[in-house]
């Protein structure tokens, strides 16, 4: 019996989500981490909540990729880290953007019946 040779998967499917969203919310607004939390679930109707757990890392590696910039910043006498998107920030922001505009495309095309690049009678 030969194996088959396993397909080719896309492991970062759902991984890079919070990386998106967290982008998106900071591109024109800086924010600290657990009210980029808050914004994500609220803004997405609670159908997409990450936690602090997921957001933390994401914005630690961002800020390690130089696609994020922070600051320490007192407010109401708490000090808090607010994040900032830095130019290569905005250019993974529109790379990630125009992937996930596409998968989005294509799968919306499937569920409706049609075929991508085709439109549906």
């Amino acid at each position: 019996m030969a194996l088959m040779a396993p397909r080719e998967t896309n492991p970062n499917f759902m991984n890079g989500v919070p990386e998106l969203l967290i982008l998106r919310l900071l591109q024109h607004q800086e924010m600290y981490g657990y009210e980029i939390v808050e914004a994500i679930r609220s803004r997405t109707g609670a159908v997409i909540a990450v936690g602090e757990g997921v957001v933390y890392p994401v914005l630690h590696g961002l800020e390690q990729d130089g696609a994020l910039k922070s600051r320490r910043k007192t407010v109401n006498r708490r000090s808090r880290i607010y994040y900032s998107v830095t130019p290569v920030g905005a250019k993974r922001l529109a790379d990630l953007s125009k992937t996930w505009t596409n998968l989005a495309t294509a799968i919306q095309t499937m569920l409706t019946g049609g075929h991508h690049g085709q439109a549906i009678p």
